[in-house]
């Protein structure tokens, strides 16, 4: 039996040879100075190359993170708009409640104020009644005018708050 699967499609599958022939090397003509050289700056380069890589990293990581502040300040201040709102609403709610209330108060006050409900109530519950003729009393007053003037004059005095050095000046010298 064969190790190979079956494959579908016309295209063969390559074979890889198990083993892979041995190449050599071709020698350089080049010194060991200037072998030493290119591998200096080989590592220059690979510095260089590991500086921007940790440079563009840097820099996406800000940006990752500039992003993600953007987004958390939009969500915050969407949450503190959605608490105002539902203050709002409930003091709306609070408002049309205490309003209900008081337009039933107010009926009810007027209903009872009515001319002929206060004087019902007045004979019933208090057992009032209306005056008559020898209960009324007139009384004459003159047309004087009983109100006196004053005839002193209003002094206005002004006394400053005196500071506590100044007190003390004038205790000392007699003002």
């Amino acid at each position: 039996m064969s190790k190979q699967k079956y494959q579908y499609g016309t295209s063969p599958r390559k074979i890889e040879p198990e083993y892979r022939p041995y190449k050599k090397r071709e020698k350089t003509t080049k010194s060991k100075s200037e072998y030493y050289k290119q591998l200096k700056i080989n590592e220059e380069q690979r510095k260089r190359a590991i500086k921007l890589e940790k440079k563009k990293h840097h820099k996406n990581v800000a940006l990752i993170f500039a992003v993600f502040l953007v987004l958390l300040a939009i969500s915050y201040r969407s949450s503190l708009i959605n608490e105002k709102f539902a203050a709002l609403q409930s003091a709306k709610e609070k408002l049309s409640a205490i309003e209900k209330t008081n337009g039933q108060l107010e009926v009810s006050i007027e209903s009872s104020l009515n001319l002929g409900n206060v004087e019902e109530s007045a004979k019933e519950k208090l057992g009032m009644q209306k005056l008559d003729n020898s209960q009324k009393v007139y009384v004459n007053l003159d047309k004087k005018d009983y109100v006196e003037t004053s005839t002193e004059e209003i002094k206005i005095i002004e006394e400053k708050e005196l500071s506590f050095f100044e007190k003390i000046l004038n205790k000392i010298f007699g003002k």
